[in-house]
């Protein structure tokens, strides 16, 4: 009968799969390549957060990098980890390492809102940066403010960076992990990092002289070194027609942001 011949092919097929199966799992205990003892203590010391900030596919990548026999591969490429984690994979490996114990967060270095800043088109494209800024530069007269379409917040992997109450692009340093994700996928070089303990920033990327300055921008740095003068243990430099600060010098600064013309010092607070 019919019937006979269907329980035969369903015992056969079942048997045969058993039989696959079994041989798949030995072949996977023969084949299988156990990881060594190092490589599972190095991954452990990373952070495992699969930035890529080490310029590796992730933390295992970049373990198995540091693992292999001979590899001169550097100890402190992991940002967000910083120096503890640099100090826990030399101990490893049995090296020293020297680390800057400073620690480094993107900010956006620019105020300039539509409202601030003038523009030289209306765009209407798709909301991504590096789109808008194929177009002619972007759209702002200013070639090196922030074009805040938000790629950066599209690519921070801890959702550190959103928009403030001005609706402009703000970095909370206390999520930032450093990766440096949104400093690569920034064209014009806005995005950059400053210290974490920071009591305020220069908030302008602009190096146009300062007559040109005014012209496109209310809150852009004119180069006009009033800073330097007014805190000149603040750490102000000013170095083609734009202000900067060395954060290392803990001079007072409030008066430098207090005599500032266009008012592009700005306290680093949350926003």
């Amino acid at each position: 009968m019919n019937w006979y011949r269907i329980v035969y092919a369903l015992i056969s097929v079942s048997g045969l799969g058993l039989i696959f199966g079994l041989g798949l799992a030995v072949a996977s205990m023969i084949l299988s390549i156990k990881k060594n003892e190092l490589l599972i203590k190095l991954e452990e010391a990373l952070p495992g957060l699969n930035c890529g900030a080490c310029g590796f596919a992730g933390c295992s990548a970049y373990a198995e990098a540091i693992a292999q026999e001979g590899g001169d591969v550097a100890l402190t490429l992991c940002r967000p980890g910083g120096g503890m984690t640099a100090g826990k994979l030399a101990g490893l490996m049995g090296v020293e390492v020297i680390f800057s114990e400073e620690k480094l967060v993107a900010q956006v270095l620019c105020r300039g809102n539509r409202e601030r800043a003038q523009v030289k088109f209306r765009y209407s494209g798709i909301r991504d940066c590096n789109a808008l800024y194929s177009m002619y530069g972007g759209d702002k007269v200013c070639p090196y403010g922030c074009l805040a379409l938000g790629s950066c917040i599209r690519v921070c992997p801890v959702d550190a960076i959103s928009y403030d109450s001005e609706g402009l692009v703000w970095v909370d340093r206390d999520k930032c992990i450093t990766c440096g994700q949104c400093i690569d996928i920034c064209p014009t070089g806005v995005m950059q990092y400053i210290s974490y303990d920071a009591d305020c920033m220069v908030a302008c990327n602009s190096r146009d002289k300062g007559p040109v300055v005014k012209k496109y921008c209310s809150v852009g740095c004119i180069g006009c070194k009033i800073c330097e003068k007014k805190s000149p243990e603040g750490g102000f430099t000013v170095e083609d027609f734009l202000a900067r600060i060395d954060y290392s010098v803990k001079g007072d600064r409030e008066e430098a942001a207090k005599a500032c013309p266009p008012k592009c010092i700005i306290s680093v607070e949350k926003r």
